[in-house]
């Protein structure tokens, strides 16, 4: 007959799976990480191309796309090791996120397959730059859903936080890169453009936010490499100094063509900078993941040796006043109380991390009703992805209430809003 003992075992050894799972997905993070960063500077450096008419940029395009085309061979591999099995849960551990991580995969690598195509466009200058830049970013973004998986799905609250940090670092880094492009675009137009600028102001305003986020779940040594290079960073001092020259001009007016270069110079020290706050927090996500194994396994061990610790106590020890024998179905009072005492500790264990799971989901669902949101108001309303957040983002300040809030508004009235003509 299985005893409280035997299921504690099983209830051990399944968190040691999903924490190994846990460390899988950490693997694939870490190449993703990788790959969208070398996607961000072929992007950079596309833009400058384009912008400059072909007069600038061509042989660092070249060879960062050979960095690029290693990067995604890398992935390649890593997206070769998900678990495909019918019920599975891919690189998750939990089977009901499987069919998301596929869909979101699926995506990536045909936009990775596409690659070549957009390539030649970019080469032929058959693109405009900010048709290019919108291409690379369905890739990028479609990267960094793989990673906003993983953080929905963790099932250790510390490796949870790490990941939702992460990944809200990871797309501020991706609103920095794309503000790079903008600029790059709007200094290589030789000409201030309006809504170019309020993309401009939007896409910092969406670094600050994501930034934000991370402040709050970061780990101290990670957040304190982030503050002494923010505060140690020259090139902020430049980018903001550009920033007000691009963001203030009247609409038509003049932008020297000469600031394109500074300004992408700058941005990419910046980038350059973030990603090795990124590379510390892979590196400590990974480090967590393996602190977090091998105690579950040390603990796995105190449960299965407690059949010997058993064996070595004194029979005596084990009964009551005037017992002659012990009884026969019982694994003995000692032991008794030792497993109670095991499952009382596991089950308050697991009460802790689910509270503090769901305190760090509650962020990951805000974001989903956010990105719902917007998704139905650019349907609906034939807005841009900035447009519907600078709406949901000025409803809420007018009506003093939670972005999250206005969103579940939004999509609460989804059958009353007009379809899109």
């Amino acid at each position: 007959m299985k005893t409280a003992l035997n299921f504690l075992v099983a209830a051990r050894q399944c968190e040691i799976g999903e924490l190994e799972q846990l460390q899988r997905t950490s693997a694939l993070v870490d190449l993703l990480s990788r790959l969208i960063h070398a996607l961000q500077k072929e992007r950079g450096l596309s833009n400058v191309f384009l912008a400059s008419a072909g007069a600038r940029g061509g042989p660092a395009r070249l060879a960062q796309m050979a960095e690029c085309d290693r990067m995604a061979a890398a992935a390649r591999d890593g997206f070769e090791r998900v678990d495909m099995q019918p019920g599975g849960a891919g690189l998750t551990g939990h089977p009901g996120h499987g069919a998301r991580l596929f869909s979101r995969i699926a995506h990536v690598l045909q936009c990775l397959d596409a690659l070549p195509a957009l390539r030649e466009r970019v080469a032929s200058r058959a693109l405009s730059p900010e048709a290019a830049t919108a291409l690379y970013i369905d890739l990028v973004a479609g990267l960094l859903a793989v990673v906003f998986e993983a953080a929905d799905s963790a099932p250790e609250p510390g490796i949870s936080r790490l990941l939702v940090a992460l990944f809200n670092f990871m797309q501020g880094k991706e609103f920095a890169g794309q503000e790079r492009a903008t600029g790059v675009a709007a200094f290589g137009a030789g000409v201030s453009d309006a809504p170019r600028q309020q993309h401009w102001l939007h896409l910092i305003a969406s670094q600050e936010r994501c930034f934000q986020v991370f402040a709050e779940f970061a780990p101290p040594h990670s957040l304190a490499l982030w503050q002494e290079s923010s505060a140690a960073d020259a090139t902020l001092a430049v980018i903001e100094r550009l920033r007000r020259v691009g963001c203030t001009a009247a609409a038509g007016a003049p932008l020297s063509v000469e600031m394109a270069e500074p300004w992408f110079d700058n941005c990419s020290q910046r980038m350059d900078a973030l990603q090795t706050v990124e590379a510390r927090l892979t590196a400590e996500l990974q480090q967590q993941c393996q602190h977090r194994i091998a105690d579950a396994r040390a603990a796995l061990q105190t449960l299965l040796q407690a059949p010997q610790a058993l064996a070595t106590t004194p029979v005596s020890a084990t009964l009551a006043p005037g017992e002659l024998q012990p009884p026969a179905a019982r694994l003995g009072p000692q032991l008794d109380r030792s497993v109670m005492d095991l499952v009382q500790d596991q089950s308050q264990r697991l009460q802790a991390m689910q509270a503090e799971l769901e305190t760090v989901r509650a962020t990951l669902t805000e974001r989903k009703l956010l990105e719902r949101a917007k998704g139905l108001l650019m349907a609906r309303r034939q807005l841009s992805e900035g447009e519907a957040h600078k709406l949901l983002r000025q409803t809420a300040m007018n009506q003093n209430r939670r972005l999250a809030d206005v969103a579940q508004a939004v999509l609460s009235m989804a059958d009353l809003l007009p379809p899109a003509p």
